[in-house]
């Protein structure tokens, strides 16, 4: 197998980064239309990511990315404790519409604690906890996740200039960190439904997310 992205080989710039590889590569149909599924490989940890890359991409041209995480409960059981499903199928939408960009699926399920102690933390959130304080009450920091292989990957298929979908401001200071230029913030914010409500809201407060629609709900229910 050729573990060089048809990508990678044909963008004409820099050198590619060495910590991560590309392994493999596919032609993805979907409801929302056609995509290149890649699959890179971490040197270092072995962690896996796969890709999904529409049209052409440069380094000058801003594409439209989304780093998504994980999200077994969100994306693939639709839970309506959080907003990831939703976020998931907007980025493919916005990508397909656009006509070029990149979805990086980011393998941290639980902001990086996997998916069974996931679970263990939603029943310490199901007895009064929030999303914080259910990884701190594990033994866990908040959010363990890191994005500089991510960087890496986008800066493989050619990315220098990117319009990030994101509502996460330490995600948006650790690709600039990585040399990306974030040209402009996509919102990815919905109207959040009551169960999310108050996950939203721990996001916001102690996290420091960028999100607006949760004092516009709260106004409303009050």
């Amino acid at each position: 197998m050729n573990n060089s992205s048809e990508f990678t080989e044909n963008f004409d710039g820099e050198p590619p980064c060495t910590s991560v590889e590309c392994v493999a590569e596919a032609k993805l149909p979907t409801e929302y239309g056609e995509f290149r599924i890649i699959g890179f490989k971490s040197l270092a940890s072995g962690e896996e990511f796969p890709v999904l890359v529409k049209g052409n991409l440069s380094a000058e041209q801003p594409s439209p990315v989304r780093i998504h995480s994980q999200c077994l409960t969100g994306d693939v059981f639709d839970s309506l404790k959080c907003d990831c499903g939703r976020q998931l199928d907007y980025a493919m939408r916005l990508i397909q519409q656009e006509g070029h960009g990149v979805i990086v699926y980011q393998m941290q399920e639980g902001r990086g604690i996997g998916i069974t102690n996931k679970i263990r933390a939603y029943a310490l959130q199901d007895a009064g906890q929030d999303t914080v304080e259910a990884n701190l009450s594990l033994g866990f920091e908040a959010d363990l996740r890191s994005y500089e292989c991510c960087a890496e990957i986008l800066k493989q298929l050619g990315l220098r200039k990117i319009r990030l979908m994101s509502n996460n401001p330490e995600k948006i200071a650790a690709l600039e960190k990585a040399g990306l230029e974030i040209v402009e913030r996509l919102k990815i914010e919905f109207e959040p439904n009551e169960v999310a409500r108050n996950y939203l809201k721990t996001k916001k407060e102690k996290m420091g997310h960028l999100l607006e629609k949760v004092d516009d709900a709260e106004k409303v229910v009050a």
